[in-house]
């Protein structure tokens, strides 16, 4: 799905999605135990290190949007070598560290259709990485999209 010439209808819905996280935070009804909170601590200092690392990258070829800047040049060095797409890695990171913190089951749900969202956010952002930058293509064989060395 395109949603828009730059995608905005993506960034519409990724904003939605994060309204719908906030708002579950009204419904906190469980207590997870406390190392499954630290697990959450140390999720959410990845999520800060892999989006902080993906927008330091990035520097001026940064946009809101997924589709890439006209002038922008494609960015697989930093954070990107380890991962195609570190913002959205940290975003994950970070709503499922603050999730398990503040004991949100919902938003722990929430962050698995995050997930979901991300990954086909990423399929319609790299159509337009490809197309823009040919060599993307080869690039996409050689980093994993989400989640270093698995995913």
């Amino acid at each position: 799905m395109k949603l828009g010439n730059r995608g905005e209808g993506w960034v519409i819905l990724q904003f939605f999605l994060f309204g719908i996280l906030l708002y579950t935070t009204r419904y906190i009804v469980t207590e997870f135990p406390l190392w499954l909170q630290y697990c959450g601590a140390v999720f959410l200092a990845i999520g800060g290190f892999f989006g902080t690392g993906g927008v330091i990258s990035l520097g001026r070829n940064l946009t809101p949007f997924p589709k890439p800047r006209e002038s922008g040049s494609l960015v697989t060095t930093g954070i990107y070598k380890y991962v195609r797409h570190p913002i959205y890695t940290g975003l994950i990171f970070g709503t499922l560290g603050w999730s398990l913190i503040i004991s949100n089951l919902y938003g722990v749900i929430v962050v698995a259709i995050l997930f979901l969202f991300f990954d086909a956010k990423t399929r319609r952002e790299e159509k337009w990485l490809v197309k823009r930058h040919p060599e993307y293509e080869h690039y996409k064989q050689q980093v994993n999209k989400l989640i270093p060395w698995i995913y």
